[in-house]
């Protein structure tokens, strides 16, 4: 069932260079699907991973110092909980550059990073992150077959279109005691927050834990416990073992967090069916308060270079006449433009140099971390706009 079209928009992370801004831009439908069956929310059109995650990928996950500090706990966590050593295999499929292995390896913990794209997979391996150049199926699982201790996968989900093969092939990687830990933002939050931005090309589904155990079930493999995170507006970790050898005891939180999915209705279509009035309605109040600002007269600049950003951008209508430009502390995207909108992205000093009015926060669930480090923008009278879940103007 349809619930929520957010027209034909370019891939997200397809950012341009300045001799591609007269070139045919290629736009795709952005079309959300719910599963009467089984609940899975999905696009109804999907690109080629291939195309999407290539070599000259431009998202790189060590440029949140948040994030970082996400992960560095994250480690404490698993290798307290889970008595992980130097007999250990730590495996993380969509290792990105390394951003939460280095902390594995830094501690003596033999580890393998997958990912797909050569441009980040070499940036961890110069941090000495053995890492394999590869998309993660049951095919490469079982070249590691029943050796990893712990396998990570962190916002990669949502990205796989054969989502039945990659848990497949976790469960075919894991030891017979093994755990896998899997991140993914939640459903639940997406729909309460109305966090419609978070839907791009990269995310070929979006997870609930009701869908996602039941995923588990097909493939040999129970959740014995989960964790509710801040991180992308709203997450899950999911903590998951093999049904024939796993030791650890299902916690009750898996039975809450279901328990409370069934409660919001994420088991009923009329749900979902007022999803795109809610979205409209954001786009309405975020196009009046970028007018009311820009004829007050200040200057507006963004803040990020987001997936999410474009797909808000580009839904909205908004481009270069609104948002004079971006910035991004990641090297890889200065320079460029934001596909479909065509911003310039600049480094971050240039919001220090031009002193503008009203910087509009992109990645909107990095608010606190962003607003920290652009602390001067309040000493000259400078305000910071919010888009997501409501539209709202900081002083």
């Amino acid at each position: 069932m349809p619930f929520l079209s957010l027209g034909d928009t370019p891939v997200s992370n397809a950012y341009l260079r300045a001799d591609q801004l007269t070139l045919p831009e290629p736009r795709f439908p952005l079309d959300v699907f719910l599963c009467g069956e089984c609940y899975l929310v999905q696009l109804g059109e999907v690109q080629q991973p291939a195309s999407i995650f290539g070599d000259d990928y431009a998202y790189f996950s060590s440029f949140s110092g948040s994030w970082l500090e996400h992960c560095r706990a994250y480690t404490e966590l698993a290798v307290r909980r889970f008595d992980l050593g130097a007999r250990s295999l730590v495996v993380e499929v969509a290792s990105n550059d390394g951003y939460l292995l280095q902390y594995f390896h830094g501690r003596g913990i033999p580890v393998l990073g997958i990912e797909p794209s050569g441009s980040v997979a070499r940036a961890a391996q110069a941090k000495g992150i053995p890492t394999e150049v590869a998309f993660f199926g049951r095919p490469l699982a079982e070249t590691i077959a029943a050796t990893a201790d712990l396998l990570i996968a962190n916002n990669v989900l949502a990205h796989v279109p054969d989502i039945n093969d990659f848990i497949a092939g976790v469960a075919r990687a894991l030891a017979p005691t093994g755990v896998a830990t899997l991140e993914f933002p939640h459903l639940l939050r997406t729909l309460e927050g109305a966090q419609f931005d978070t839907i791009y090309h990269e995310h070929y589904s979006y997870l609930s834990l009701t869908a996602v155990t039941a995923l588990f079930e097909r493939h040999g493999l129970r959740a014995f416990d989960v964790d509710e995170l801040p991180t992308h507006g709203g997450s899950l970790r999911v903590y998951a073992q093999l049904v024939a050898s796993g030791v650890h005891v299902v916690e009750s939180r898996v039975a809450y967090v279901i328990a409370a999915e069934m409660t919001a209705g994420l088991r009923r279509s009329e749900t979902y069916a007022g999803f795109g009035a809610r979205v409209g309605a954001i786009k309405t109040d975020l196009l009046a308060l970028l007018d009311s600002t820009r004829r007050a007269g200040d200057r507006i600049v963004g803040y990020g270079a987001p997936a999410k950003g474009n797909t808000l951008l580009n839904y909205c209508g908004i481009d270069a006449s609104t948002i004079e430009y971006t910035v991004d502390r990641n090297p890889h995207k200065q320079g460029k433009f934001l596909p479909g909108s065509h911003i310039p992205i600049y480094g971050p000093e240039r919001i220090t140099a031009d002193r503008p009015g009203c910087v509009v926060i992109l990645p909107w669930n990095l608010t606190a971390e962003i607003i920290a480090q652009l602390a001067e923008v309040r000493d000259w009278g400078g305000r910071f706009l919010v888009p997501i879940p409501k539209p709202r103007l900081l002083p």
